[in-house]
């Protein structure tokens, strides 16, 4: 089989959550062509999964290496790099996604969240404003500026964007709200 077949059963493998399959298609879409920047990436969409953040990083890190310019693999990176409690270093990640691509939304997100983690609330609004700005309609976006509203004490504000978050995803959005 050709890298390109194997790349197309690891996606297909992962579907299924058959994790530990799909990497061994990724790798031998690897092994095959080592610089195969998308299955290195979706070897570490697959290995985040599984919970192997730090071998997901290598992963995307070696994408990245190909690649340099590939921003979800700098995103992705970014938030696994921010689920390991390294949210200076996810910033930094999120950053270069947002230099490669201004208009990444998500990126921006998970960059007010990491904002957020280290406490720099006004940061992380700018983050999600920005987010809202490339997205009127990203009820995400809406109801992370809410909570970092609230955490700054402006309720009204906060509620503000929690209504914006309702009326655009009602079911996403109360079931966030709820827990």
């Amino acid at each position: 089989m050709t890298a390109e077949e194997w790349f197309n059963k690891g996606v297909e493998l992962a579907e299924l959550e058959s994790h530990e399959e799909a990497i061994e298609a990724f790798d031998k879409a690897i092994e095959i062509n080592p610089q195969y920047a998308k299955a290195w990436f979706n070897k570490g969409v697959t290995l985040g999964r599984l919970g192997k953040r730090e071998e997901a990083i290598q992963a995307y890190d070696n994408a990245i290496e190909i690649n340099a310019q590939y921003a979800k693999a700098w995103f992705n990176k970014g938030v696994t790099l921010g689920s390991l409690g390294k949210h200076e270093e996810a910033i930094k990640a999120h950053d270069k996604a947002i230099e490669i691509n201004p208009q990444y939304a998500k990126a921006w997100l998970a960059k007010g969240v990491e904002l957020g983690s280290l406490g720099k609330h006004k940061e992380a609004i700018k983050a999600y404003d920005k987010a809202i700005e490339i997205n009127p309609q990203y009820a995400k976006a809406w109801l992370a500026k809410g909570v970092e509203l609230g955490s700054l004490g402006k309720h009204k504000e906060a509620i503000k964007a929690y209504d914006k978050a309702i009326e655009i995803n009602p079911q996403y959005a109360k079931a966030w709200l709820a827990k």
